[in-house]
């Protein structure tokens, strides 16, 4: 009981300094404003909390649901016509994490898997719970991957206001909240991801308890067979737990350390520019597709955000959500079976 009780401590002072971080306006408040309080406050020792790793399991099911969710059929019936750009996902994202490892390993001598899963474009979330499965450095992967969302995020406003003259305003809502979401029929597609969670841990797959559930998800949306939302409060709730347990992943890494890796991420960050400006010039002259679409589609920063930006500014949401989510899709497959094999 005194466990749990320092756990749900924790879980609190996460959750305070997700509201400083929305008062403050900032990005990805409820994932970086947990991993912040927490970081912070495992330094003092006399504070009774413990990483809440009771709720671990239960939430990467949550979000392996969560990704699946996105391969709605509405979604996928404009594969065909967005085919050509969509393949163009595949080298820009083997060109990023090449490029972003190459950057970690060789110039910043980074150890393999933590230069590999850090340059992922994927969810700060993901590579963590891979990376600690993987027996990586998972503060270091928790701040280049939390240094480039928050680079790309705080970014792309400024650069769609300024360059494309567009006013970004607003505080609209991608999710549904839990007072208008059918329970039975969420608790029913939770108890099956659960079956795919333990399926594929006898099956020994990587990162099973997410990749298990987001192959169930996809199978369950993609078919039509289910089509309910992911609840806005539960969202929030993950992000709460994983920056809960990322925050203590700090206990031992010194502030230099993370002022350091901040700075280092800035040339990680001028690579994905870099690739970004390519992509889009290639895919602007050469297919009927806008600039800003194709800039959000390409950004590689959490999928809720872009999304959301998306939708302040009118933007071609269906093209830009199967961007992110082929991305996503070759991220979670490639990252756990390559680093395996990494010295």
């Amino acid at each position: 009981m005194n466990s749990i009780f320092q756990m749900l401590l924790a879980l609190l002072v996460a959750f305070c300094g997700s509201i400083l971080f929305i008062f403050l306006h900032l990005p990805l408040p409820w994932l970086l404003g947990s991993i912040f309080a927490t970081s912070l406050l495992i330094r003092f020792d006399k504070i009774p909390i413990q990483s809440p790793k009771l709720f671990s399991a239960p939430a990467r099911i949550l979000i392996g649901l969560t990704i699946g969710s996105a391969f709605t059929p509405q979604i996928l019936e404009f594969i065909p016509h967005y085919a050509i750009s969509l393949l163009l996902v595949i080298p820009f994202t083997i060109l990023v994490i090449f490029f972003g490892t190459f950057y970690y390993y060789k110039v910043l001598k980074y150890d393999l898997k933590t230069s590999y899963l850090g340059s992922m474009p994927g969810g700060v979330i993901e590579m963590v719970i891979i990376g600690q499965e993987l027996k990586a450095d998972t503060s270091k992967i928790t701040l280049m991957q939390s240094s480039r969302l928050f680079f790309v995020v705080v970014s792309l406003p400024f650069i769609i206001q300024y360059i494309f003259q567009i006013d970004i305003r607003g505080n609209q809502l991608l999710t549904t909240p839990i007072k208008d979401i059918n329970m039975f029929d969420f608790s029913y597609i939770y108890i099956f991801c659960i079956f795919g969670a333990l399926l594929a841990k006898k099956l020994k797959l990587t990162a099973a308890y997410l990749i298990g559930p987001m192959i169930v998800s996809i199978v369950l949306y993609s078919t039509g067979f289910v089509n309910t939302h992911i609840p806005d409060e539960l969202l929030k709730f993950i992000q709460i737990v994983f920056g809960s347990i990322i925050g203590f992943t700090f206990r031992d890494v010194g502030i230099k350390t993370i002022l350091k890796t901040l700075v280092a991420t800035l040339g990680h960050f001028a690579i994905l520019i870099l690739l970004c400006a390519i992509f889009i010039a290639i895919i602007f002259y050469s297919l009927d597709f806008k600039a800003l679409d194709i800039l959000l589609a390409f950004g590689p920063g959490g999928q809720t955000e872009i999304n959301l930006i998306a939708i302040l500014v009118g933007a071609n949401l269906p093209y830009i959500t199967l961007h992110h989510i082929v991305r996503l899709f070759i991220v979670m497959n490639i990252a756990p079976i390559i680093a395996k094999r990494l010295k």
